[in-house]
């Protein structure tokens, strides 16, 4: 499993997006940001809403530099048809991938043995290919593109502003802090 500043294996997967099939591949987003979301399954619950969530946002996302995609279990026959069929899905501009092997899935350890499935696990991949922050739920628990947005906004800050880190709850224009001891004890 990728961990936290390493660097993500290269993968390539099928992929559905605007009536198109083609391959993705990381390693073509090269000097791009990237937020991988993972999610269970087409044509569920939960899915439909963090989906449309981050549809939503996905001009907000392209803005500060990043591509989103989606990745689950099902084929990417099965994105175009779920994109056919639910109001929600219809506003998906995103790359849609599928994993039918769980490949990928399992590289980034949120692949369900038991069920063929993903968890709901969103990671953040910087321009260099290195993971910088993920999140992985209970797949009873929808998560938040604000908030994984934020986290995409802070990576970016970090990574251009050495030395520098941001505090809970930061959003651009907000303070951010210098490690060092004049700050020992003082927040």
């Amino acid at each position: 499993m990728v961990k936290i500043g390493q660097r993500v294996q290269d993968f390539t997967l099928d992929a559905y997006q605007n009536e198109k099939f083609f391959k993705f591949s990381l390693s073509e987003r090269k000097g791009k940001w990237v937020v991988a979301i993972f999610y269970p399954a087409d044509f569920t619950f939960v899915c439909p809403t963090e989906l449309e969530d981050a549809a939503d946002l996905y001009d907000a996302f392209k803005k500060a530099g990043a591509e989103v995609v989606s990745i689950s279990t099902d084929t990417h026959f099965t994105h175009k048809a779920w994109h056919d069929e639910s109001p929600a899905i219809k506003k998906i501009k995103f790359p849609m991938l599928a994993d039918p092997t769980g490949s990928v899935t399992r590289e980034f350890g949120v692949y369900i043995d038991d069920a063929g499935l993903a968890l709901r696990g969103t990671f953040i991949i910087d321009p260099d290919g290195v993971l910088m922050a993920y999140e992985v739920n209970d797949n009873s628990i929808g998560r938040s593109a604000a908030e994984t947005l934020r986290k995409l906004n802070a990576a970016i800050y970090v990574r251009e502003n050495d030395g520098e880190v941001c505090p809970a709850k930061w959003v651009p224009g907000q303070k951010t802090l210098k490690p060092g001891i004049d700050l020992v004890g003082k927040i």
